[in-house]
Formats: structure tokens, C-alpha cells, sequence
């Protein structure tokens, strides 16, 4: 009898030693084993099509194929860290060249297409946090020109500052923003990010238990502009 309270006690302990190591070390096994790393940031293509003869970039150029949009924001899960990345590629737009100037500038992405490697995380993103329903879209406009400096050669990548309103949820602040462009034969890649704190744009914190993140995060868009016709 003596023995088998000893063994009972022994696999009870284990028991919850067990379950202690499971729920501390389950949150690392999901994040590093389970799950995708976080998708790396978007960054200009330097291995575009370069070749043939280059189109003017004076007119009109339509955001196409090949653009995406999305955001990065550190979360908290139990006690581990790791990022959140959401995609998509729903975005639309145009640019105006006139010389060396971007004379004006307008980007919508759907917000309600952005997606992670979670379907839970998506749809607290889409109705709790961004509203989907009642905000669908978010936006950037250009408020002023942005000198370019110069028209680049094929091949080339030039950095310029812009000042915009972006919106997110419905609330729209000015931000001025870093462009990064590269010019390819037919095509003209622009990279941004976009620093953003929660609390200008009324977006709240999420109230999931056990997942806490950042009070800010980023928003990244690559796009690709063609000709408009």
C-alpha cells in the first residue's frame, strides 16, 4: 500500500510538471516549430526586367500586377515574442510624373483581403481592430509634388521624401513618408514604410487573452507601376 501511494504521488507530480512544461513551452513549439517565420519586409526587385528600351516617365502610371500592401507589428503570445505580418495584394492607384516630380499620388488598399498565417488573427484584425465593414479601405494621397532631383537611368534606385494623408479606420493624418523607386525598361518600383501608432488612428488594442501587442506597428507597400493607358 505504502508503494503505491508512493507511485501515485510520483505520476501525479510528474502529472503537473508535465502540464507546467506543456503550457510554458507550448507557445515557443507553436511560434518556432509550428508556424511560418514572419514574412520578410517588402524591398524594391533589383532583379526586374532591365532590359529593352525604357519608357518615358512623364503621364500617368497605374498601380498593377505585382503590388502588395500589408503591415508588421510585434506581438506577445504567452509570454514569447514574434511578429505579425499581413498581406495583400488588393491594391489600386495612380501616379503623375511631370518631369522629375511625382505631381501627385493616390494608393487603396482593401483592407479585408489582408491575411497572416492565422485566420484567427485575421478576423480580429478585420472586425475588431480595422472595422472592415464600416472602413474598407485604407488610403495615401499625396498633399504636395516630391522632387525626384533627377530622372534616373534604367537600373537605378533614388530615394525621395513626400508629405500625404494617410487613412486608416476612417481617421486621416498627414505623414510624410521615405520613397524608395527603382527604374526598370517598362515598369517603376516604389517601396515605403510607414510608421503608425495605433492610438492616432483609433485602432484599438486587441483583448485576447494571453496576446498582447505593441501600441504600434508599420505598414509596407511595394508597388509596381505601369503606363496607365
Amino acid at each position: 500500500m505504502g508503494r503505491f501511494k508512493r507511485h501515485w504521488k510520483a505520476w501525479l507530480i510528474g502529472g503537473i510538471a508535465f502540464l507546467v512544461a506543456a503550457f510554458a513551452g507550448g507557445p515557443w513549439l507553436y511560434i518556432h516549430v509550428f508556424s511560418d517565420p514572419p514574412a520578410q519586409e517588402l524591398a524594391l526587385n533589383n532583379t526586374a526586367q532591365q532590359q529593352g528600351d525604357a519608357v518615358p516617365v512623364d503621364g500617368r502610371w497605374t498601380v498593377s500586377d505585382g503590388s502588395q500592401a500589408g503591415y508588421r507589428v510585434k506581438e506577445i503570445l504567452f509570454g514569447q515574442d514574434t511578429t505579425a505580418v499581413g498581406r495583400t495584394e488588393k491594391v489600386t492607384g495612380m501616379v503623375e510624373i511631370a518631369g522629375t516630380k511625382l505631381t501627385s499620388g493616390t494608393v487603396t488598399v482593401d483592407m479585408g483581403s489582408v491575411a497572416t498565417d492565422k485566420s484567427g488573427r485575421d478576423a480580429t484584425f478585420r472586425d475588431d481592430l480595422m472595422s472592415v465593414s464600416q472602413f474598407p479601405n485604407a488610403a495615401f494621397a499625396l498633399t504636395g509634388p516630391a522632387d525626384l532631383g533627377a530622372v534616373p537611368p534604367v537600373g537605378q534606385k533614388v530615394t525621395v521624401k513626400a508629405t500625404g494623408n494617410l487613412t486608416l479606420r476612417g481617421q486621416t493624418k498627414q505623414v510624410t513618408v521615405e520613397l524608395s523607386a527603382l527604374r526598370n525598361a517598362g515598369t517603376i518600383q516604389v517601396q515605403t514604410s510607414i510608421p503608425v501608432a495605433f492610438a492616432d488612428y483609433g485602432i484599438p488594442k486587441p483583448s485576447v487573452p494571453g496576446i498582447t501587442t505593441d501600441d504600434h506597428g508599420t505598414i509596407e507597400v511595394l508597388l509596381t507601376l505601369k503606363p496607365a493607358r
